[in-house]
């Protein structure tokens, strides 16, 4: 993916903090709070702070880009993919991972004459390396 045109393809002028911001959500797919995508970024760029990755991730979740990801605590998180899907979050190391879902397939017979505008699927409990341990 070309991070630069994707930006500017949603209307967002792609600053070299954007840029990264978005590359870090994009690659490492782990969900990361405002809090993480700051530890981890830093280093490379001396001049970013907290409130621009707040602020440049607000951007993103505005413009469609990224969507927010509450499974518990109120510790809001943040994912490069807005497709459906749902999340598996361990209870144990806090590991969120991905899972596909075929939103077409549910039944939903008891909600009629409803308009479903937000969808949401959170499983916790166990990994398969915690499990083991």
């Amino acid at each position: 993916m070309n991070i630069p045109n994707y930006l500017t393809e949603n209307e967002i002028k792609p600053s070299y903090q954007r840029i990264k911001i978005f590359e870090y959500l994009y690659q490492e797919m782990n969900h990361p709070t405002v809090d993480l995508i700051y530890k981890m970024l830093a280093p490379e760029i001396p001049t970013l702070s907290k409130t621009t990755v707040y602020n440049t991730l607000k951007l993103f979740v505005d413009k469609g880009i990224t969507s927010t990801v509450t499974i518990e605590n109120n510790e809001v998180r943040y994912d490069a993919i807005v497709e459906h899907h749902g999340h598996f979050k361990c209870n144990v190391c806090g590991k969120i991972v991905d899972i596909p879902l075929d939103f077409e397939k549910l039944n939903l017979n008891e909600l009629q004459d409803v308009s479903i505008e937000k969808t949401h699927v959170h499983l916790i409990g166990k990994c398969n390396k915690c499990l083991t341990k």
